[in-house]
């Protein structure tokens, strides 16, 4: 009797454990790996499906940062020492030796700016800099016509020869200053993932400085998610939430770096065309793509533009764009086709 019910007792306990595991095995479980830091004047977080070990955290750390720190390095408008800055103080109209990486992001900008028909123009950094965006900090007072029509004549994409087969640049106006912002970060972001791919992951996300890309699914099979975030809200937070597997998404707005003067908003937006900062009511634009660099460039480009012409753009040339409109004192959110097809709500 005792031996029956003993055995009744290890039958049942073997069917528990048998059901906890498969119900183990119906609910996996997802553990994150969080590494972030400062770079690239911002800061980065990575998240990873998985556990690491410490020494494999400082090893990605390590390789991360590694990335980063060279883009910086190559791409930076703040640092006087990096090549941008030494092709800025080129003073010539010989050929120029790039690093690839710089090659490539110039190739990136060139693209974008002939489809936008010279809205997004990497040689706008003269503009930057006179309307206090760049190195030198705000102005008393904006520019005044005379010197913004002074400063237009070294403005133009098409003032730099890109030579991919030699990898050089070559200025046909001298005195061409180039601005790389609206695509560094978004290439830093593509390094990172490249980073973790060869290191074996095929699962995380990345983001740096808010541009964002996604590579696979979480442990329980769910998409990586994106918020767009609410312009001039006073607790950041979501308007819309975005799934992104193997996917990147770059905004880009008028509310994140902007001053102002006599009562006029100036923001850091500028149209190249005019030489002044956007005037429309478009609040921001985020953008869709399986390269960060990419969208980062075309969601730069579809703010110069505004909600009008960027979005009628954007569905010509099948882009995933989703734009935020200032209506009276709300927000007014809308997404090209592509855009609703891939974003998942």
């Amino acid at each position: 009797m005792r031996r029956t019910v003993l055995a009744s007792l290890i039958a049942l306990l073997l069917l528990a454990v048998l059901f906890a595991s498969r119900t183990l095995l119906r609910q996996p479980t997802s553990e994150l790996s969080e590494i972030s830091g400062p770079a690239m004047g911002t800061t980065y977080t990575v998240l990873i499906e998985g556990a690491l070990t410490p020494d494999r955290s400082a090893e990605v750390r390590d390789s991360i940062a590694a990335r980063l720190e060279m883009v910086n390095r190559l791409m930076s408008s703040y640092d006087s020492t990096s090549e941008l800055s030494r092709f800025n103080r080129h003073i010539s109209e010989e050929p120029f030796a790039v690093s690839p990486h710089t090659l490539k992001v110039f190739q990136v900008a060139r693209h974008v700016s002939e489809r936008s028909g010279g809205a997004l123009d990497v040689t706008v950094g003269p503009l930057v800099n006179a309307w206090g965006f760049g190195p030198a900090g705000l102005p008393e007072v904006p520019p005044a016509e005379a010197e913004l029509l002074r400063l237009r004549e070294r403005v133009g994409y098409e003032r730099i020869v890109i030579d991919a087969a030699s990898g050089t640049l070559t200025k046909t106006h001298r005195r061409v200053v180039a601005d790389l912002s609206a695509v560094a970060k978004g290439y830093g972001v593509d390094l990172v993932a490249e980073v973790l791919e060869a290191l074996g992951f095929t699962a995380f996300m990345v983001e740096v400085g808010g541009e964002i890309r996604a590579r696979g699914r979480k442990a329980d099979g769910s998409p990586w998610r994106a918020g767009i975030e609410v312009p001039d809200a006073p607790v950041r937070s979501a308007y819309r939430a975005v799934d992104l597997v193997d996917m990147a998404i770059a905004t880009s707005g008028d509310y994140r770096d902007y001053y102002m003067i006599d009562g006029v908003r100036h923001a850091h937006i500028l149209d190249p065309r005019t030489g002044r900062p956007a005037r429309h009511a478009g609040a921001s634009v985020s953008v869709l793509d399986q390269r960060a660099a990419m969208a980062d460039a075309w969601a730069t480009a579809l703010s110069v533009l505004g909600p009008a012409q960027g979005r009628e753009l954007a569905e010509r040339e099948g882009l995933a764009a989703y734009f935020l409109t200032r209506v009276g004192d709300g927000l007014e959110g809308r997404g090209t086709s592509e855009f609703e097809r891939l974003a998942g709500q």
